[in-house]
């Protein structure tokens, strides 16, 4: 049987895929998005009330994961993308799974967590594991805003 510490490795590489080389965060984002797959289709208003449970859900276990492994690996350490999948799925809240959302979602929540405008900087200095996740979860709810500003103002992604 796998130990707390194990699983928060698994989890938190987002399955290893924070192993992979050059900028763990896009390979992360790409996990989180991919994940929703099965979903092709579906309305963001079927869908949300799940995504958004999978996301607290997800929020919470990271916290607990990143809280661990940052005792081995130091403060926020790269490898660690589960915070990434979070904040995809939060930028993709209330929105149809298919391809141009997708899309759209993968580059604004890249640009919102690479650049961390807003003060979600600051976020990051929160201890135990809430700094690594919540600077990613404010990231997705920026992303999501502006995917909405978008739909609403000039009809994209509709």
């Amino acid at each position: 049987m796998l130990s707390k510490y194990h699983w928060s490795k698994i989890l938190g590489t987002g399955f290893g895929s924070g192993w992979l080389p050059i900028a763990p965060g896009t390979w992360g984002t790409g996990v989180g998005l991919l994940l929703l797959l099965p979903f092709w289709g579906c309305s963001g208003s079927v869908l949300w009330p799940w995504l958004l449970a999978a996301s607290l859900l997800a929020l919470l276990v990271g916290v607990r994961a990143a809280a661990i492994v940052e005792k081995e690996w130091g403060e926020d350490p790269s490898p660690f993308v589960l915070d990434e999948i979070v904040g995809a799925w939060i930028t993709m809240l209330a929105f149809p799974i298919d391809f141009w959302h997708l899309f759209a979602a993968f580059f604004l929540f890249r640009f919102f967590d690479i650049f961390k405008p807003l003060g979600i900087r600051r976020l990051e200095r929160l201890p135990n594991g809430w700094g690594v996740m919540l600077d990613d979860v404010a990231a997705g709810v920026a992303a999501n805003a502006v995917m909405w500003l978008g739909t609403a103002v000039v009809g994209l992604f509709s």
